[in-house]
């Protein structure tokens, strides 16, 4: 029963996040922004709302359960250390196969300096968020400064690419989901749908979201007490493959039309969302259970893994000014390298 609750509960997460997607990329169109905005921004939390809902119910509904609490530590550690790692791998193979068609091959068609930019921000965040994990459990108000200076990292972030110069057009987008429950404004401009359409779509789509959230985080508790398996290692596995991944189908779509700038700042701006938001949930609701310990090192060692990902990947992209679509493959070495020492150490080797 479990496991069919778990699988309702995607599609009803990815529904809501497919219809916010395409809905706030509209309304990124609407305010006339940048693509690196609409980009690494706006489809960005689109993106990683999925994600960050489930452990944000899971903290804050858990009512100081350890367990709600493991979800939610799980489910933050594990998106970034997903995107890092699988969601690059897939978006590299999606670069490989549309490569014969290109005149560059498998270099990527994007502005480096966006995602340079992202990264920048990803790296310092995250670092400043998994020291905050070998802070004392007690007292908590050091982790409290710490989720204020990870709101103030995320919003410097945003204003950087809030100033940039707008760049979208309405031929860039898919068209609104719900632009024919507007006939009237869809009979004046069926390609352009009025503001009020755009935020119904957006609205829609949180609510189905939220509701997706709180039946898989109840479902993954019972779950993971069934099974006798980790209930943090449980969400930080299975949570980001549920949410994230079939969610990376929209950068799989923007390289296959060659808007790599959108397809990767896709990724790298979910990164920079989930390192810091989510966890400034964890630092404020969940405190004694961000922390690194005996129990909690495998889960922790995602976010190492995660560096190396993103370090291998785009150092060598900011060196040269440019990125290959191979490099991206490196991601799912990482990833199964961290599968592997999960297994190992559901296994008891250490």
């Amino acid at each position: 029963m479990d496991v069919l609750v778990l699988v309702l509960a995607f599609v009803v997460i990815l529904a809501g996040a497919e219809l916010f997607t395409n809905g706030i990329e509209w309304f990124g169109r609407k305010l006339e922004l940048a693509e690196g905005a609409v980009g690494s921004v706006l489809a960005a939390v689109g993106t990683a709302l999925p994600e960050t809902m489930i452990p944000i119910i899971a903290i804050l509904s858990g009512a100081g359960s350890s367990a709600s609490h493991g979800i939610g530590v799980g489910a933050i550690l594990g998106a970034p250390f997903m995107l890092a790692t699988l969601a690059m791998f897939v978006t590299g193979v999606a670069v490989l196969a549309v490569a014969r068609g290109r005149a560059g091959g498998d270099e990527m068609r994007l502005d480096t300096k966006v995602l340079a930019h992202d990264m920048r921000f990803f790296a310092i965040a995250y670092a400043v968020a998994i020291a905050a994990a070998f802070l004392p459990t007690d007292p908590a108000w050091p982790k409290w400064l710490v989720a204020v200076a990870l709101l103030s990292i995320y919003a410097w972030y945003v204003k950087g690419h809030f100033e940039d110069d707008p760049s979208v057009d309405a031929d860039d987008l898919a068209p609104l989901r719900f632009r024919r429950l507007d006939r009237r404004g869809h009979a004046v401009n069926p390609g352009v749908p009025r503001l009020r359409v755009v935020n119904a779509q957006v609205i829609t789509a949180l609510a189905l979201i939220v509701a997706g959230a709180v039946f898989f985080v109840d479902a993954v508790g019972h779950l993971a007490t069934s099974l006798g398996v980790d209930a943090a290692i449980l969400a930080l596995v299975i949570a980001p493959i549920a949410t994230e991944l079939p969610e990376k189908f929209n950068s799989v779509i923007w390289v296959r039309q060659g808007k790599d700038t959108l397809a990767m700042g896709n990724i790298t701006g979910a990164m920079v969302f989930q390192s810091t938001i989510p966890t400034v949930v964890a630092l404020l609701f969940a405190a004694d259970a961000w922390h690194v310990n005996g129990e909690s090192r495998v889960a922790f060692l995602s976010a190492g893994i995660a560096f190396l990902s993103a370090a291998v990947i785009f150092i060598p992209m900011a060196r040269a000014g440019r990125l290959l679509g191979r490099r991206l493959l490196v991601g799912g070495g990482f990833y199964v390298a961290y599968l592997a020492i999960v297994g190992a150490s559901l296994a008891g080797v250490f």
